[in-house]
């Protein structure tokens, strides 16, 4: 009985051991997770909580604060400022490729992820004609070696069939958009960069295999070239304009006058204007057989564009003759033999076909002569009429009359803003007529109905 006993008592004593130790146990679990607790509250005051990336679908469907926009739409403007600022900052002396290609290494250097190489593409496209470099290629393709290389090149053909990163497709696009608005043609530097950038079937990939299949084609295709840079001398820029209006290799170019400084005889300094003139034989003879009896005008300016230079020029011309006077003349057979000018063949012809032709001939008269001046008066037009008179002796006989148009728009626009600022002021006899025609208009008026419901 008492073994029994004792036994009893030492299981209790065991068992009351072991709940101390297990509530001792639990005891220290509580205080760890209760430290823990505490201290990840505390790291969290002092780190910024992690967003999760949800659908398209949710984001749709949840409202989003204003103010979240308008600091978005304020980074994305300052980040468009500080790039045309960039160029700002360290272009203050010169405006050169030097310059230009100085700022996009510094671009370049500023971050390895390229991170903004959007937005400072799109801004150095828009700065380029003010550095002179529009026509470079070298700078275009250092501008396509900003963005990284091998990050936007689509893996399967799901990428490349959803768009694989637009945005940097359309600014390479946008790039070669540009070269062929300059008629630039891309090298093979240009290829590697764009395989690299963005593979073989991206769009700006598709797009320089367009360039470079079309602009072998339709580079010569024009048969009067303008050369690329004009010739900044008025007299040589002249030559070249009047060669290319008139239509005869054979027409000849003379300067009647350059321009110069003169001082007269009271002191005063006056610049002669330029007169540069030309004339093919054919015109002379059409000139030698004009009636004395009828006049010829000088008309003008009209404007001529080379390139983006506007230039002007005006004309020696008489009326159309009546149809009473023309008198055909027979043509010369071997006058021209690659271009016949008359084709007498006896072709068969249909029942359907007509043999009368509706064209309408507008005859606007023949041109003797064309000439540019940098001075826009008779005086100057004069001057090329006596010059047209040493190979013309029957201008001496011909009465000359001056058709002049008021100056272009282009050459009003200084002019304008200068007289603008001075108006005159009307005399005070047009000032009383106009008061009486007013007043006799007033008078001549029915009265209204507002005015007869009153009485």
């Amino acid at each position: 009985m008492k073994c029994a006993r004792c036994l009893l008592q030492l299981q209790g004593l065991r068992l009351v051991g072991q709940s101390a130790s297990s509530a001792a146990q639990y005891g220290t679990l509580l205080q760890s997770a209760s430290s823990t607790q505490l201290n990840f509250l505390h790291n969290t005051q002092h780190q910024v909580l992690r967003r999760f990336h949800g659908s398209p679908a949710c984001a749709k469907s949840r409202p989003v604060r204003a103010e979240v926009i308008n600091e978005d739409n304020k980074k994305s403007d300052g980040s468009l400022v500080t790039y045309d600022n960039l160029f700002e900052q360290v272009t203050k002396e010169a405006k050169t490729k030097a310059t230009f290609i100085k700022v996009v290494n510094v671009f370049l250097k500023r971050d390895v992820r390229r991170r903004g190489h959007v937005e400072f593409i799109y801004a150095a496209l828009k700065k380029m004609p003010e550095f002179g470099v529009e026509r470079d290629l070298e700078v275009y393709n250092k501008l396509l070696d900003v963005f990284p290389k091998e990050v936007f090149v689509p893996v399967n053909f799901v990428q490349r069939m959803f768009n694989h990163y637009p945005r940097q497709q359309e600014c390479g696009v946008q790039i070669l958009e540009q070269m062929e608005n300059y008629g630039i043609m891309p090298n093979i530097e240009t290829k590697v960069l764009l395989v690299q950038i963005f593979g073989l079937k991206g769009h700006p990939m598709r797009k320089y295999q367009r360039i470079m299949y079309w602009f072998p084609k339709f580079k010569h295709i024009n048969p009067f070239p303008i050369p690329q840079q004009l010739p900044e001398d008025p007299v040589d820029l002249a030559r070249l304009s009047l060669t290319r209006i008139a239509n005869d290799r054979d027409a000849k170019v003379t300067v009647y006058q350059l321009p110069c400084t003169d001082i007269t005889e009271s002191g005063e300094q006056i610049t002669l204007p330029h007169v540069i003139g030309i004339q093919s034989p054919s015109q002379m003879e059409l000139l030698a057989k004009h009636n004395p009896s009828k006049p010829v005008f000088v008309e003008g300016p009209f404007p001529l564009w080379l390139r983006k230079t506007c230039v002007y020029y005006y004309i020696l011309r008489a009326d159309p003759t009546p149809p009473d006077e023309k008198v055909e003349e027979p043509y010369d057979p071997e006058r021209c033999f690659f271009y016949p000018l008359q084709l007498d063949l006896d072709l068969d012809r249909d029942l359907g076909e007509e043999e009368s032709f509706d064209v309408e001939d507008l005859d606007e008269g023949p041109v003797f002569a064309m000439c540019m001046t940098s001075r826009e008066d008779e005086a100057t037009l004069n001057q090329w009429i006596s010059g047209l008179q040493q190979n013309n002796p029957i201008l001496g006989q011909v009465p000359t009359l001056f058709r002049l148009d008021a100056r272009p728009k282009e050459l009003q626009g200084a002019a304008d803003t200068e007289s603008g600022h001075h108006h005159q002021r009307p005399d005070p006899e047009t000032q009383r007529e106009e008061r009486q025609t007013e007043k006799e208009i007033v008078e001549d008026e029915p009265p209204r109905r507002s005015q007869g419901m009153k009485q």
